[in-house]
């Protein structure tokens, strides 16, 4: 019984039990990080089955339980839900004095979810499940972008290596040179590199060289 009632006040604590202003943690992601494209959500089957939510609650909690994280995935910041609880009835379409019914048992519909501060200010619930797998899903997004803007930048080096190559097969091989006149023009905003670009980019490459130079025989004079 103690038991039982220990964890129906856990179940409680995120929205009816007060919490210091020092005792909430800030949640770690913004308004801005968006997961947009991701229209699945990985799920730890072994662990979920497993779990003492799946294993002690109600079949009604364990359904409204994992309807609540998977909206959470679509609200803002992502991975967060309101800290009403007549919102959040309205979300999994319960009755709102059912749905504050089914929080007080040991294994409620928000088991383990616990006030964040985000953004703003504003007081929201964090699972810590799900903040798991999004921070962890962003850092793959992250990953694969920077992945791709490296490959996509080495094409477009190589391409301009081709077609420098055609004004000076020396300068072609020199790759300071080139490295320098793909900055500039990506500084320039030149999405495309039509001979007139080319041969600008050749142009602030020889001035910048001549910068160098007349630099170097100032400090040596």
């Amino acid at each position: 019984m103690a038991e039982a009632m220990t964890g129906a006040a856990a179940g409680r604590s995120a929205l009816f039990t007060p919490v210091g202003a020092g005792e909430i943690p800030d949640y770690p992601l913004s308004n801005e990080d968006r997961l947009d494209s991701h229209y699945f959500v990985p799920w730890e089957r072994r662990r979920w089955l497993n779990s003492d939510m799946r294993l002690r609650g109600t079949p009604e909690c364990r359904a409204l339980y994992l309807d609540l994280i998977f909206i959470a995935y679509d609200q803002s910041p992502v991975g967060t839900l309101p800290v009403d609880p007549d919102v959040l009835a309205r979300l999994v379409f319960v009755d709102p004095a059912h749905f504050r019914a089914l929080c007080s048992l040991p294994f409620g519909p928000l088991h383990r979810w616990e006030r964040c501060r985000c953004e703003g200010g504003e007081l929201r619930l964090m699972h810590p499940m799900v903040l798991r797998t999004l921070t962890e899903a962003i850092a793959r997004k992250e990953d694969n972008r920077a992945k791709n803007e490296a490959a996509n930048a080495a094409k477009r080096r190589q391409r301009l290596r081709i077609t420098v190559a055609g004004y000076s097969a020396d300068l072609a091989k020199n790759d300071a040179a080139l490295l320098f006149m793909d900055d500039w023009l990506v500084a320039q905003g030149c999405e495309y590199r039509t001979s007139i670009w080319i041969e600008r980019a050749l142009a602030a490459w020889s001035d910048h060289m001549m910068a160098l130079t007349m630099r170097a025989r100032a400090e040596r004079s």
